[in-house]
Parts: structure tokens; sequence; C-alpha cells
């Protein structure tokens, strides 16, 4: 009799992300400092920001507003009244050896935002992860650790607190996600709208948006959560889900290999693709938070928080609604054009002139991207404005020119502007179309290639294309292919 094989046991993981926000505020949260990036180490700092003796802090009101739109755009519920607290932080980037935090009372909980994921089929779904709280906080300064021995690494550290006072928003999800893709798309989905408020670039490389990944994993059915761990400091969202995953797999085999989970916080090592262990962490951290005394409680009024969110822009999740439903763009292009707040704007002005969406989304995302890229520049920075695009994609609809003249006039007008059909008369480049005149060329082609005429009517019905070409050459790319290629046939055919 055979054996039935044990049944293997199936896993899920638990995942949340811890996420914190620069603002993109000019002055620091408590005092006037420069947030500037890349200054000269310890530049931008104050009696207030390092923490001297008798000096009191003052909340920057842009920081309120900006953490305010922030948890609206979020879905949250905003805090008539909330504080800010001493959180008990020894590090030596702490000069003040306390960092000023919201604890109880943040500014904005229980919210949410929505990812956009695809089925096994390719087929859109969608997934709500639910937005624990958000909080205003100061950022810590930066160690630089310098010095080497060979065997024993760096010999000395050095502090940088211009980092110091930078106003930060942390924003605590649910653990709601189930794999390294869905927490991937939610921080890109958290820093799409971050950026579409404009209350933070979200630049990962300068550490404008950082995450902390808390993972476990449990057995499916199980309601308990197995032991968490901390991945610290993702920096990447490629490395947030390469990390998920690789965390998902070692947690796995050492449940299954009997080995116990140890509570911990660790680190992702990119070249060795996997993660480290940093430090234990057995037991909750006592912060021992107290209120802070040095700053009057925030209580936002009924008619501030009508104001601010009067002044949210559309969503991305909105517009890639939107112009699916309205403009007819596909799930791919309407990713794309939303992306970027200032390209979705763009495309949106010129649609606003009548272009052609379908025609004025191909315009964006290919000539026109690749131009912003290889010049390093934003599209507002182009001098093609909206309403010219939409007048070259009229002048193609219309017959004036073909998709290669365009093609060819476009660097002009990226880097000149003005009238795309001033250009096109200017330069003689107005497409030919009257039958009559492509005849004459048509036949006076036909009439110089009598070898490759014989060949197409042997059978070579390929060299269709060498006709085309021939008047293309001799109008300069100015015949209307459709009309051109039309009469081509009917004369080779006769």
């Amino acid at each position: 009799m055979t054996t039935a094989a044990p049944v293997k046991t199936q896993y899920e993981a638990i995942i949340g992300l811890e996420t914190h926000c620069q603002l993109s505020t000019q002055t620091k949260i408590f005092c006037n400092c420069s947030t500037e990036f890349g200054a000269t180490p310890n530049q931008n700092v104050c009696p207030v920001c390092m923490g001297m003796p008798g000096v009191l802090p003052v909340l920057d009101q842009k920081v309120l507003e900006y953490a305010v739109k922030a948890g609206l755009a979020l879905n949250s519920c905003i805090a008539p009244y909330s504080k800010f607290d001493r959180k008990q932080y020894f590090y030596p980037d702490l000069p003040k050896n306390y960092q000023i935090s919201q604890y109880d009372l943040p500014i904005a909980e229980h919210g949410y935002l929505e990812i956009e994921l695809t089925d096994a089929e390719g087929k859109p779904i969608r997934k709500k992860i639910g937005i624990t709280r958000l909080h205003m906080e100061e950022d810590a300064g930066k160690l630089v650790h310098a010095g080497s021995e060979r065997l024993s690494g760096s010999t000395y550290s050095l502090v940088d607190y211009n980092r110091t006072g930078v106003p930060l928003v942390e924003i605590v999800s649910e653990p709601d996600m189930r794999s390294g893709v869905e927490a991937a798309e939610y921080a890109q989905e958290l820093r799409r709208i971050l950026r579409y408020l404009g209350v933070s670039d979200g630049n990962m490389q300068e550490g404008s948006l950082r995450c902390d990944v808390n993972i476990s994993v449990r057995p499916v059915g199980q309601e308990k959560f197995g032991t968490k761990v901390e991945i610290k400091n993702m920096n990447s969202f490629n490395a947030i889900q390469r990390a998920i995953e690789y965390e998902i797999d070692r947690q796995i085999q050492a449940i299954e290999s009997g080995e116990r989970i140890a509570q911990e916080t660790r680190l992702w090592e990119e070249g060795s693709q996997r993660t480290i262990s940093m430090r234990s962490k057995e037991g909750s951290s006592d912060y021992r938070y107290f209120p802070e005394p040095d700053l009057t409680p925030i209580q936002v009024s009924p008619e501030q928080l009508e104001q601010w969110k009067s002044q949210l822009p559309e969503l991305p999740a909105k517009k890639r609604d939107r112009y699916e439903s309205e403009l007819g763009l596909s799930p791919y292009d309407t990713r794309v054009l939303t992306e970027d707040r200032t390209v979705a704007e763009y495309f949106e002005a010129a649609v606003e002139h009548k272009a052609n969406p379908k025609q004025a989304a191909n315009w964006v995302m290919g000539d026109i991207t690749a131009y912003i890229n290889n010049n390093k520049l934003s599209i507002t920075e182009i001098a093609l404005k909206p309403e010219n695009l939409a007048e070259l994609i009229s002048l193609i609809e219309d017959g004036t020119i073909s998709g290669k003249i365009a093609k060819e006039i476009l660097p002009e007008l990226l880097t000149n502007g003005g009238s795309a059909k001033a250009l096109v008369e200017s330069k003689g480049l107005v497409q030919i179309s009257d039958t009559g005149e492509l005849e004459k060329i048509i036949d006076a082609v036909i009439a110089a290639s009598p070898k490759e005429l014989e060949q197409y009517r042997s059978g070579k019905t390929k060299l269709l294309g060498f006709f085309v070409g021939q008047v293309m050459k001799q109008t300069g790319g100015r015949a209307d292919p459709k009309v051109t290629n039309q009469l081509i046939q009917q004369k080779l055919n006769s």
C-alpha cells in the first residue's frame, strides 16, 4: 500500500511598512536653518536645532500644513487636537539626547490607500492598505564613519548635524501586505501621492524617503502572528521587494527546520542579496515619552481644515481612473502618464487644446520623454508648449504633414518652441496629397525604373517599397504615404 505524502504547510507573510518622509520646507521644523541637501557639514545649524540650553523651538506652520494635507490625501482622520512629545533617544547624532515627535495624539490616524496589482491572468485588481497613523517629528543627524584599518574597519566617526531638525512625517501602515510586490507598490503609490501634493520630493537617494519593513510569516489559517523581524532603511523599491522575498524564504526555512525566529533588526545587503542581523530587538524599547513642555498643543480649526482640503490636487489614482474611463487610454498609458504630476498636467493641457488623447499620450511617452531624459530636463523646461503639441498632432491628422515629417521637426520645436504650423510652412514641408501632382511624380519614377517594373510584374511584389521610397525621395518625404501607396499599386498593376 502506498503511503500518502504529507501535506505541505502553506505559509503567508504579514508585512507592514514604516515610512519616513522628509517634508519639502525651506527651513527646519523648529528653527530657521536651511534644509538644503549636500551643504558643507554642520553649516546649517543653530542653537535651537543643536539643543543648546535656554532655547525654545517654534513649529513651522508649513510643516503642519504639509502633514495635514498628507493625512487628508491618505484618507485619514485629522485630529482637531494633537501634541508633541519628547522621545528619549540616546544617539550621538541627536545633540539634545531626545527627539521631538508625536506619541499618543498624532496629527492623523485611521487612513488608507489603494494599490493596483494584476492577478495571475493579468487582470487588474485593487487592494486597500490601512494607514495606522501619520505623525510629525524631527530628523536626527548623520554619522560619517571615516579612517580605516585593514582588520577593524573605520577608526573614528564624525557627526554632521545639518539634517538634525529637518521635518519628517512618519507614516505607519497596517500589516495588510502579503508579498514583496504589494509592499513595493504601496511604497511607490505613497511616494506618488506625496509628490503630487508637493509636500515631499520622495528622493530615496538623498534620504527624503526611507522605509523600514516589519515582516513575519505564519501558516495559512493561523490567526496569531509569527515573530516579527524589522528590516531597516530600505532605499529603493526593488530593494524592498527583494529583501521581503528573501526574508519570507529565510523565515519559512527556519520554521520548517525547527529553528527559532529571533525578534531582531536586520539590514539588506545589496551585494550578497540577503538580509543580515544588525541587533536584537527582543523587547519593545522604552522611549519614556512625555509631553514636550516647550511646544503648545496643536489645534486645527474646521475652517483651516476645509481650506487645506480645498487645495488638494487630483491624486494619481483618480487621474488613472479618469484617463481610462473618459479618454479611453490603456492601464499602461495611464500609469506612465500619471507617474509625475507635471507630465500629467502637460498631457492634459494638450488634450484641452483638442489633441487626440492617444496620440498626445504617444508623443509625451515617446519622443518627448526621450528628449527630456537625454537632456536631463523636466517637462516644464522644454520649449514645446502643450498647445503647440496639439497643433502638431492636428497637422498629422488632417493630412498637412506626415508622421515622419512631424518627427523631423520635433527637435526644433522642443528646443525653440513656437507654432508647428508656422514652422511647417516656413520650411515648405506641407504634405503633397494632390493626386494629379503625385501621379506625375509616380509616372516619372516608374519610367526611370524599367528593370524594377519588370521584376515587380514578374511576381516580386516586395518591390512596391522601392517605388514608394523613390517617390518619397523625389518629394523630400512630403508625399502622402497612404495616397502614394494606392496610386503606385494602381499603376504597377494596370
